[in-house]
């Protein structure tokens, strides 16, 4: 890893620290965390007090991958966003907190945000 990717990385996690002392995922509100690789995007409802996923949508899932096989476009994210919010509706849930990971609210992490609020997830 080059010294210019260690340092976005880093800087990265040290947003997300900054957020993670404000946002606090509980059973009735847990926590939509998003994360994002280069290839892939993963989306969990964490409830921090119990340390659990609650549900999670990924383009790493084998459905998904037979879908379409890129999972770094925007129209991925949004599907995933769909789904995860159909699987918080499954198991009950229907408020939650955004954790954007220290990424940039923009492209695959608000496409994401802005399909789970469509499908009826409110935050």
């Amino acid at each position: 890893m080059s010294d210019n990717a260690k340092t976005r990385r880093e800087s990265r996690i040290r947003r997300h620290g900054r957020v993670r002392k404000k946002i606090h995922g509980t059973a009735a509100r847990p926590r939509l965390a998003v994360f994002r690789s280069n290839k892939h995007l993963v989306l969990q409802l964490i409830d921090d007090e119990a340390g659990r996923t609650l549900a999670a949508a990924s383009t790493n899932e084998p459905t998904e991958r037979a879908a379409d096989g890129n999972g770094s476009s925007v129209a991925a994210a949004a599907r995933m966003g769909q789904l995860v919010a159909e699987r918080a509706k499954a198991v009950g849930i229907e408020k939650v907190v955004f954790d954007r990971g220290g990424f940039a609210y923009h492209g695959r992490v608000a496409a994401a945000a802005d399909a789970a609020r469509a499908a009826g997830l409110e935050f």
